[in-house]
């Protein structure tokens, strides 16, 4: 057995398609602690989501415990996907009852997510610049770390104004920072 063989594969979070269930599908009823352990979300989220609208029906035991199947963890997944990008969950709860309500509302599901997706291709655009100003921050202060002979007279110049965008000292952009 290779070392890639005994280690089992870590689920890819960014996949396309579901990730694979603890269970096939006919003996798949989990209880509220069994789905906790499986998502990492708290019993008290469940029941939470459940009460706003957020999660369908759950079907319930002959003494009214909750059993979750397959379906539901599927969904989970995707909600725990859309609380990851930051879509509020009145959007979250106003998706889940247009599922609900139908195929006629796929116009208005594809409108809510074509617009939610846009805000996450801002918000990495900002996270990129943040990344950039970053980086500038730690090769700075990496160099100042250095010993005064690794570069002589160092401590006698003015701190310059640049970034890892533009590479300039005279930039006046908002992401551009004083060094020191």
């Amino acid at each position: 057995m290779t070392v890639v063989e005994s280690v089992p594969a870590r689920r890819d979070l960014c996949a396309s398609g579901p990730a694979p269930h603890p269970r096939p599908a006919g003996q798949d009823r989990y209880t509220i602690s069994e789905v906790v352990a499986w998502t990492g979300l708290s019993a008290h989220t469940l029941r939470w989501y459940e009460r706003i609208g957020l999660m369908p029906d759950v079907d319930r035991s002959h003494t009214g415990q909750r059993r979750y199947n397959n379906r539901d963890l599927d969904w989970l997944g995707f909600v725990g996907r859309l609380r990851l990008t930051g879509m509020p969950v009145a959007d979250m709860v106003r998706y889940a009852e247009m599922i609900r309500a139908g195929d006629e509302t796929f116009a208005e599901r594809r409108e809510l997510l074509a617009a939610h997706r846009e805000d996450v291709r801002r918000k990495i655009s900002d996270l990129q610049e943040t990344l950039s100003v970053l980086d500038f921050k730690i090769d700075f202060y990496s160099e100042a770390a250095r010993p005064a002979a690794v570069h002589p007279g160092a401590a006698d110049t003015a701190p310059e104004r640049s970034h890892s965008t533009c590479q300039t000292s005279t930039c006046q952009t908002s992401t551009c920072q004083t060094s020191a």
